[in-house]
């Protein structure tokens, strides 16, 4: 009999994450689950480790670094479960979140992806992600990144997207809009797929009961992360802004990129900046690469221009690292 869920965890050289991360699963109080562990061609021992220690665990060795995302495809084709959760290899899980999210979905018919309350693991009292936000001017952040704990994301919610370190998906959405896009590769894959959750008609849901520690950006790296995040940045906006809101908000929309790029070339000495800017540049180019799925998305488009606006966050409300 199938499990009811399917946990994809990528992993690249991540051996010294895995201990706690696959103990964590062993002590969820929710039980029928799998749990996929997709090497995207390890160096370290990583999948050694795991066949000693984590028997219970399906191993998928990629024979290269397929990315964050291609290591999540990966895992999604062979996944039996109904629903399909992500979790970073540099995380550890709350004894009841697994329980926590299979309640929120059956309580949320209209919920195709639920966001998980993820914390600092070296700074529990802090978060690294409270669902995910995206601003009028096309930035995505993480909501409450880096804010103590003092109670003020209790609420289970309706937020823009759930941050890829821990997130949930309806396999019946996922039939109908997708899984994660390869073209991302590392980054904002999750804001796509909030995207194109809303513009389909489905909910993205917080879930302050279902916990997550992380260590925030152990496994990325400021100068991979800075590319992608200067192209991906651009890619969302081609692939899923409406074209009436993006006339709408053309200007905040530049000012956002003249932002990044004004900043950027005042660190031009960092890789990092550099980097940033590189992503930029392979971003504008990117409105070719996005536009056919832009005409399907924005074809079968079911969110209005008023509910899509209610969504997205003001330009003034200060937005978190994404």
């Amino acid at each position: 009999m199938a499990p009811l869920v399917s946990i994809i965890i990528p992993n690249w050289n991540g051996r010294h994450h895995l201990e706690a991360c696959l103990s964590s699963l062993r002590n969820q109080t929710f039980t029928d689950f799998e749990v996929i562990l997709v090497d995207n061609d390890s160096s370290d021992g990583s999948q050694e480790f795991v066949l000693e220690n984590f028997p219970e665990v399906r191993l998928v060795e990629l024979e290269s670094n397929q990315g964050f995302t291609g290591g999540c495809n990966a895992g999604f084709e062979g996944a039996l479960g109904e629903f399909i959760v992500l979790l970073n290899n540099d995380t550890e899980a709350d004894s009841n979140w697994l329980s926590s999210l299979v309640d929120a979905f059956a309580r949320n018919a209209d919920a195709g992806i639920l966001a998980t309350r993820i914390m600092l693991f070296d700074r529990r009292d802090h978060f690294h992600s409270a669902g995910d936000i995206y601003g009028i001017d096309g930035i995505p952040g993480n909501r409450g990144v880096w804010q103590k704990d003092l109670d003020q994301y209790l609420e289970e919610e309706e937020v823009f997207s759930a941050c890829g370190a821990a997130a949930a998906y309806r396999r019946t959405m996922i039939d109908e809009i997708g899984f994660l896009d390869d073209a991302f590769y590392f980054s904002c894959e999750d804001v796509d797929m909030g995207w194109r959750a809303h513009l389909a008609g489905w909910r993205v849901i917080y879930v302050p009961s279902a916990v997550v520690y992380h260590k925030l950006k152990a496994t990325g790296g400021s100068v991979t992360g800075s590319y992608y995040d200067g192209r991906n940045f651009l890619y969302l906006i081609w692939k899923n802004y409406p074209w009436p809101l993006l006339r709408d908000h053309l200007m905040p929309i530049i000012r956002a990129q003249l932002r990044i790029t004004w900043e950027a070339m005042k660190s031009w000495r960092g890789e990092a900046a550099r980097a940033r800017l590189r992503g930029q540049c392979a971003g504008l180019t990117g409105v070719i690469r996005m536009l056919p799925e832009r005409r399907r998305i924005q074809a079968n488009r079911q969110l209005p221009d008023d509910a899509l606006t209610a969504l997205l966050s003001p330009v003034d409300e200060k937005l978190g690292d994404s």
